[in-house]
């Protein structure tokens, strides 16, 4: 059966409000689609709020604070990193409330190593990806941090099935060796794709130790990500497929057909003051190039909608998610008639 989700950013301030709407919303979904709820963070919040912060605070015995340019690894703790952790406790009890009564999947967004590591800076130096034995401590820490972050998730909502989605935006360009240094005037080190795979993969163990019942790896816009996810050992692989070409998709098929599942993340849905939102061009992002490289459409069932990021403010973000489940059913639709 088609899923939908989301990537876990959502707008607004209200953590209880918006967490509520994500888990009734995709609770409340047509018989013909599963809805994958999702934890959020609310990146209006502030630098506590977003991604890279909630997943530095996970990290075990490996401070950051924030520096001039962005975070960075620190000596020892200190107030930034009390008031990230303090944000994600508030946050899983918004979840607990939210989530009382339910059992299911549940999504449970962070950042990958690799992305993470090209993003924080050393304590005395560039960004840490540059740094073989930071990026190793880094996966390490994040292993074990994501494996406690599970046992809390699953105790604020013990009917829970956590699926962990691993984002990693950068690490098609980390691989290729083009993330800029700090100056701009040079590259950093490429990171080696059996390497970067190793990374990701001891994350995805320590998700596995903690309980997720799957693990998935975001690779943004980039096809060239998916040899490092397979061999990494993702169950599946997120792309943006409104990027891909047909090379990009013809890389998919084989993946696919090696027994990775895809989970697409598509373009928002453009509409018309006559026809409103476009559900079915939403739909036909991801059926028409499923078709033209031959992957049977019955596979189409195992294909999760991730929605777009979401842009305005908490009703569009609704909206947006509510036309992902229309467009689920089109798709649905065109496997089963």
């Amino acid at each position: 059966m088609i899923g939908v989700s989301g990537p876990g950013a959502w707008p607004g301030e209200d953590v209880l409000e918006a967490q509520t709407t994500v888990l009734g919303d995709l609770v409340d979904v047509p018989p013909e689609v599963r809805g994958l709820p999702f934890v959020v963070h609310l990146p209006a919040r502030g630098p506590a709020g977003t991604l890279v912060a909630r997943t530095l605070g996970l990290l075990v015995d490996l401070p950051a604070e924030l520096g001039p340019h962005g975070w960075r690894l620190a000596d020892r703790p200190g107030g930034d990193l009390a008031r990230t952790r303090a944000a994600t406790r508030e946050d899983l009890d918004a979840l607990a409330v939210a989530g009382h009564g339910y059992a299911g999947p549940l999504v449970v967004p962070v950042l990958g190593p690799v992305t993470l590591a090209a993003t924080v800076y050393l304590a005395r130096g560039d960004r840490a990806v540059a740094d073989g034995g930071a990026l190793r401590d880094l996966a390490d820490s994040l292993a074990a941090g994501v494996a406690e972050h599970l046992g809390a998730v699953r105790r604020a909502v013990p009917g829970a099935e956590p699926l962990v989605l691993v984002h990693e935006p950068s690490l098609a360009q980390a691989v290729a060796g083009v993330l800029p240094s700090f100056s701009g005037y040079a590259r950093l080190r490429r990171v080696p794709g059996p390497l970067a795979a190793e990374r990701v993969g001891t994350v995805l163990d320590g998700a596995r130790s903690g309980g997720a019942g799957g693990v998935v790896v975001h690779g943004g816009a980039a096809w060239t990500t998916v040899p490092t996810v397979r061999a990494a050992g993702a169950d599946a692989v997120a792309l943006e497929v409104a990027a891909l070409d047909e090379p990009g998709w013809e890389r998919v098929a084989e993946a696919v057909e090696a027994g990775l599942r895809l989970w697409a993340h598509v373009p928002p849905q453009r509409s018309s003051q006559c026809a409103g939102p476009d559900a079915v061009g939403q739909a036909r992002t991801v059926t028409d190039p499923w078709r033209r490289v031959g992957l049977p459409a019955a596979g189409l069932d195992d294909v999760v909608l991730l929605a777009p990021e979401p842009a305005g403010g908490p009703d569009e973000a609704r909206g947006a998610l509510a036309g992902v489940v229309r467009a689920a059913r089109v798709v649905a639709e065109a496997v089963h008639g």
